[in-house]
């Protein structure tokens, strides 16, 4: 009997809207990544901490010792596989902590709104949205559907611990309204994700997480990239161009 070929990441992400690749970071990487994060302050407004959740938005901007540790050889390879050579700029970074028990749940969404430097009337971005001097705005279906969010695990992570639920092919219908999650969340499925893992995911994949009921944490990096450029004048709020490295076509999968 024939066995069947594997389906690359690239293809998965294309056709289900997620995929998952084990063994990407080794545990020392994630052990010096888990240095960096716990040697950071806290007062930047950036940082969120309660008994139910620690994060920090806009990482790699109060963290910016995280980048060269992020861009390992091996998430290096992922992303110039992903992005068929040509080289993506990271356009948002956040870590999560959901600490054991924890009964923080996010609810079924989409990822529809990206965060840019500035306001502009521009067709197709709207509507807009300024919290806290942080200007993000809904772009166009293409901006969208060219992010691939990259969810680096530094625990195990399953149902237990609140892992990510999506629903399969979701990505496809575009921005969905809520009145028609029911019909969709049925088919759901939940990613379970090795410590040193990645979740791939679309960021119109409609998607949500449980509460906590394990004695383990969940702590992820959720990094997202696109190769877009924004129309003149308006800029990606968070933009990191990787290291020429990236582009190499040899590190291609």
């Amino acid at each position: 009997m024939r066995e069947a070929t594997p389906v690359s990441p690239a293809v998965q992400l294309a056709a289900e809207g997620y995929a998952i690749l084990p063994n990407i970071f080794s545990p020392e990487e994630a052990a010096a990544l888990l240095r960096t994060i716990e040697s950071a302050g806290s007062a930047s407004p950036n940082f969120r901490r309660t008994q139910d959740v620690f994060a920090i938005r806009d990482l790699l901007s109060e963290l910016p010792a995280l980048w060269p540790q992020l861009l390992t050889p091996r998430l290096r390879e992922v992303l110039v596989g992903l992005f068929r050579g040509q080289a993506p700029h990271l356009v948002k970074a956040i870590y999560f902590d959901k600490p054991a028990g924890s009964n923080w749940l996010v609810a079924w969404h989409q990822d529809v709104m990206v965060a840019v430097d500035q306001r502009q009337e521009l067709p197709g971005y709207g509507p807009w949205s300024n919290k806290g001097g942080e200007i993000t705005v809904r772009p166009p279906r293409e901006i969208l559907a060219g992010i691939i969010t990259v969810r680096l695990h530094l625990d195990d992570c399953d149902a237990a611990n609140g892992a990510l639920r999506v629903v399969p092919g979701s990505h496809r219908h575009g921005i969905i309204a809520n009145e028609q999650y029911p019909d969709l969340i049925s088919q759901a499925v939940t990613c379970a994700v090795p410590a040193g893992g990645l979740l791939l995911m679309q960021p119109l994949t409609l998607h949500a997480s449980q509460r906590s009921t394990s004695s383990q944490p969940r702590r992820v990096i959720h990094l997202e990239f696109s190769t877009a450029e924004l129309p003149s004048g308006l800029q990606w709020r968070e933009r990191l161009d990787l290291p020429p490295e990236v582009k190499k076509p040899e590190l291609a999968t």
